[in-house]
């Protein structure tokens, strides 16, 4: 046990030693947020970072996705340390893109320099010696599940088939080398504790809707229109109704927005869009969910004697971090920022596609409560940066050092353990097959 807190202890000084400058690194990402498949500044940024440390490097996975490997001379598990490249899209965000309004509102910035912590501190300690197996260090593209449209674009003109990054990461085979997964994401300070744990999350499905009525006179002759923006608001209100028929243990979330409304007052709306998610706590509640938003939306239509196109996307899976890697990773944690100030998590209904890799491998998705502000909102500001990054990065480094010494006994035993629900197959079978393009026509 002495020897192996000697190695730990030699990681926590390699990130220690680079503090400064990961601190930096992580701010200027920051002050150069990209949405989802787009982050190719971001990505050049990590590329780099990983082949200053002499760390082989593959490019343009997914688009923008970056992987690095480093292997250790003796055989053994592969863990990943992952960290994701993009941001969201904000009005107000004091860091936002003030042409795209793409802000850090959600704290990716850090997952990067996290990972980067991790990978430099495992290349400059000189620990790899005393280590069973691989680690890889995957940058991902695309986690907030926004800009449906225009990801949607992109799968229609073959570039991506699933709208999210490790989704795709995934059907690439880009994870088919690893055994065991983590990541560490920030949290607000509604959060308790520094540094939060375990839980679960909502899985989700995404839908891209556009009713279609008929263009009149909005003010001469309404009569002779169809108006497409009464079905979307029926459908609305249908939606509404729908919720007292959720149970309270599904966590049945659905929020859409209309993102196009009509063209011009004077004219009755021919042609209205609407994007929604559909979250649940499991992969049946939340397509039980869809398929009662779908009829409400049928109904909008049928109400006004519209049609309604419904293209259904897969969205991401639940989650569910593993309980023997999480001990290791509270022992870690305690030891660095006290033990009253780790936290055990429990549901969450936000989603993240760290779900899909938890049903296909053991994965732990901590959090560091490094900012103020709520979540994806304008004042969101990781105010921590030592805690949001340096500490963060030392509690993966340490789990990974459990996970990877002594013949990488730890990690044997998790993976051996492990039954995953799905297989690489059965995940994109079931992936694929959420998709659906319908078309309700009552003209």
């Amino acid at each position: 046990m002495k020897y192996k807190d000697e190695i730990k202890n030699r990681l926590c000084k390699a990130i220690d030693d680079k503090s400064d400058q990961l601190i930096e690194l992580t701010k200027s990402i920051l002050n150069n947020p990209e949405t989802g498949f787009k982050e190719f500044q971001t990505s050049k940024l990590v590329s780099d970072q990983f082949k200053a440390l002499g760390i082989p490097t593959i490019e343009n996975i997914a688009i923008t996705g970056v992987k690095g490997v480093i292997n250790s001379d003796v055989s053994g598990p592969t863990i990943a340390v992952i960290g994701e490249l993009d941001s969201l899209k904000v009005y107000g965000h004091p860091h936002a893109d003030k042409k795209t309004s793409a802000a850090h509102a959600c704290g990716h910035h850090c997952q990067i320099g996290m990972m980067i912590a991790v990978a430099t501190a495992f290349k400059v300690s000189g620990v790899l010696d005393y280590l069973s197996g691989n680690l890889v260090f995957i940058a991902v593209p695309a986690e907030e599940y926004i800009e449906i449209e225009y990801r949607d674009n992109l799968r229609k003109e073959g570039k991506i088939e699933f709208l999210g990054g490790k989704p795709e990461f995934i059907r690439l085979g880009a994870f088919d080398d690893v055994d065991i997964a983590m990541m560490t994401h920030t949290a607000d300070s509604n959060q308790p504790g520094k540094i939060a744990f375990g839980g679960t999350n909502n899985g989700i499905v995404a839908k891209r809707i556009k009713f279609i009525g008929k263009a009149a006179h909005a003010g001469g002759a309404p009569h002779d229109g169809i108006n497409a923006l009464n079905a979307a608001n029926i459908a609305l209100s249908a939606i509404h109704a729908q919720r007292e028929t959720f149970r309270e243990k599904d966590t049945i979330r659905i929020h859409p927005i209309i993102t196009n409304g009509g063209l011009a007052v004077s004219s009755v709306p021919s042609e209205v869009t609407m994007e929604t998610y559909v979250r649940g706590a499991s992969i049946e509640a939340f397509l039980s969910a869809s398929d009662k938003v779908d009829r409400s939306l049928k109904a909008g239509a049928l109400a006004v004697g519209g049609a309604v196109e419904i293209t259904t996307l897969p969205g991401y899976l639940p989650i569910k971090s593993n309980e023997t890697i999480l001990e290791h990773y509270e022992g870690n944690a305690k030891t660095l920022v006290g033990e009253n100030n780790v936290k055990r998590l429990t549901h969450r209904t936000s989603s993240t596609d760290m779900g899909d890799l938890s049903q296909l491998m053991p994965i732990i998705h901590p959090y560091v409560v490094a900012a103020t502000g709520t979540s994806h909102g304008d004042n969101y500001l990781v105010k921590d940066y030592e805690l949001g990054v340096i500490t963060g990065a030392k509690a993966m480094a340490m789990t990974v050092v459990d996970l990877l010494m002594d013949g990488g006994e730890l990690s044997h035993k998790v993976i051996q353990e492990y039954d995953p629900p799905l297989n690489k197959s059965t995940y994109i079978e079931l992936m694929r097959g959420m998709f659906k393009n319908d078309t309700f026509d009552y003209r």
